[in-house]
Formats: C-alpha cells, structure tokens, sequence
C-alpha cells in the first residue's frame, strides 16, 4: 500500500473510534415526570456502567413509576426510589450493586447519585439527586447521572421535616422512561 493509502485508512479510522462513544453516550437520557414538570437526566455509562444498566433496567420494568421521593432535605438532595417509602426497600429480586466511585465527577447541582447503606456495595434502586454542591460525598456515593433540563421541576420537590428530610405525603415519580437524545 501506498503511504498516502495507509495515512487514509488511518484517518477513517480515527474519526469512526472517536464517533462511537459520541453516537453511544448521545443515546439514551432518561426522563423523570413530575408533578411540576419534567427532569432529563444525562446517564454516565463511562462513570458507573452498572448502575446506569440497573436504572435503565427498572426503568423498563416500570418500578419507579408512581414512587415517592421519601426522603428530601433542603439545601442537599431529594431521594426516591423505594416502592415502599421507607428508605429500607428496593428491587428485592436484584442484587446489591459494586461501588463504581469515580474521580472524574464530583457531587454538585444537578448530580444523581445512588442511596446505598453503610456498606458501599449496597446499592440496589434508590438514588438522589443534588439540589447543592455536597463534597463529603465525593468518592462515597457512585455518580451515574446529571440533570440537564427540567432541575426547576426538581427544585419544587416538598421537603422533609427535621433532620433526616422524611416527608409526610410525599411528592411521587409519575413516570420514569427512557428517551433517545
């Protein structure tokens, strides 16, 4: 082959690897109705690729339609993602994700992270999203997504009382579904 053959080929090689992720992370979003209107979520599938499948995956099901956002505390986040209400339920038939911590994201506005207990690789439905920068949770919590439209809806979620941010009729997720960007 000729050098300018090889130089060519190499080029088309290029711009397709670098097109793939772009088509890839371009995909899917996932969109969240609410009360006040709706939130679209960018997934980090190159962050936290379990968890990103986990929440498409129940997202499919239809497990987060019509669950309440049970735990909301001003200033920091609202949580939701348990079909019971309590904090202490989940997709049972699922298991427990691995931590996916990251560095290359940090917790700030617009961040969704998922609830796990003490134990770091105890995720499993529950997740939260950010209404203020939180730096204790870097490297604690795994990142699998970012608001990029619709935080106005999310900023008019009812808070909680008292310090733990448990809500009494709690505002609900109408509808979770997956969208192509």
């Amino acid at each position: 082959m000729r050098r300018r053959d090889l130089a060519g080929l190499a080029a088309l090689a290029t711009t397709s690897s670098l097109a793939a992720p772009a088509l890839a992370q371009a995909e899917e979003r996932l969109q969240l109705e609410l009360k006040d209107g709706t939130v679209t979520i960018q997934f980090l599938p190159d962050v936290a690729p379990k968890h990103v499948e986990r929440i498409k995956l129940l997202v499919r099901r239809g497990f987060y339609d019509g669950t309440p956002f049970h735990r909301v505390i001003e200033g920091f986040m609202a949580q939701g993602g348990d079909p019971t209400g309590t904090g202490t339920g989940g997709a049972r038939d699922l298991p427990d994700l691995p931590a996916e911590f990251t560095n290359k994201y940090r917790f700030l506005r617009g961040t969704c992270g998922m609830a796990r207990s003490s134990s770091p690789n105890s995720a499993n439905s529950q997740f939260f999203i950010m209404f203020a920068p939180a730096p204790s949770l870097d490297n604690q919590y795994t990142i699998w997504g970012k608001v990029v439209a619709g935080m106005d809806a999310v900023d008019k979620i009812k808070r909680g009382s008292g310090g733990n941010g448990v809500v009494q009729n709690p505002d609900k997720l109408i509808r979770a579904r997956i969208v192509t960007a």
